[in-house]
């Protein structure tokens, strides 16, 4: 996955993007790859697999999203906002951080859309991927250096949201069962009772945050419909109801960034995936 930034560039991503009809007026400036060597690492820890090397990256990656946003304007029509493209998913934790450091008086709302629910820890992960932990480490769950590499919390679980999530681990589902973490099934979301229900909830964080990132791994995306994804599984999101949760949550909260992770190439249909990408991130800038 660490492979995938720069080969969904080269498919065209970042030409798909400004394609779109809703982002003709959109001024885009691409700050490039974030190096990351070696990239995977086997490791046989069944608790936090390459704690270390991930503790690294993401304050790098904070940085680099400080440096790229610190100097633009953060209000009005012209502000500007993050489009992050992983890697997987740990790279949405990094990017909280450095959108937070940039204003760290702002309250931010996070709507992680992924078939699974990413909120383990060590001591509750089955497989000591730390790629099923970043949502749980933002909100200040898990091991601690983790969770200060990546300076969380950076959101209240009252302002989190999953979408999507079907596949999750006994405990993990404990885990959000008992928090403030709002929860929206992929057949939930496929009805009008169930984006309305969504809209409410953005309505009313919206009263109590400046500012939303909506994290989407691409594995949300009903896994029967071919996605080039990493971990696909069937009976997830249709694309029109992705496109249409992401449209209804950046019209309620101020978007601040959105982020697209977990794509594999080799996994599927690599150019319908990268006009997926570029749909969903018209829903979520376009306008």
């Amino acid at each position: 996955m660490e492979r995938t930034p720069g080969e969904l560039r080269s498919l065209g991503l970042v030409e798909a993007v400004r394609a779109r009809p809703g982002l003709a007026d959109a001024t885009f400036t691409d700050a490039g790859d974030l190096p990351i060597e070696p990239g995977f690492v086997p490791d046989p820890d069944r608790r936090a697999k390459n704690l270390a090397r991930i503790c690294e990256f993401l304050p790098r990656e904070r940085d680099r999203v400080v440096e790229i946003l610190a100097d633009g304007p953060n209000a009005g029509p012209s502000r500007v906002r993050l489009f992050v493209v992983g890697g997987d998913c740990t790279s949405h934790a990094g990017a909280m951080a450095g959108l937070s450091a940039v204003d760290p008086d702002r309250r931010l709302a996070i709507a992680w859309f992924d078939a699974h629910g990413d909120f383990n820890t060590p001591s509750t992960t089955p497989s000591g991927n730390v790629w099923g932990m970043p949502f749980a480490m933002l909100c200040g769950r898990g091991d601690l250096d983790l969770v200060a590499a990546c300076d969380g919390p950076t959101v209240e679980e009252a302002h989190a949201a999953l979408l999507g999530g079907q596949v999750l681990d006994e405990a993990e589902s404990r885990m959000l069962s008992g928090s403030a973490v709002s929860h929206f099934g992929a057949g939930m979301l496929a009805t009008a009772g169930g984006m309305a229900a969504l809209a409410g909830w953005a309505s009313a964080v919206a009263t109590e945050v400046d500012g939303l990132y909506i994290a989407f791994d691409l594995d949300a995306l009903d896994g029967d419909d071919g996605w080039a994804v990493t971990m696909p599984e069937p009976g997830g999101l249709s694309l029109e109801t992705a496109v249409a949760a992401v449209r209804t949550l950046a019209g309620e909260i101020p978007l601040v960034g959105f982020g697209a992770t977990a794509v594999t190439i080799a996994n599927g249909d690599a150019p319908r995936t990268v006009d997926a990408i570029a749909r969903l991130a018209e829903a979520a800038f376009g306008d």
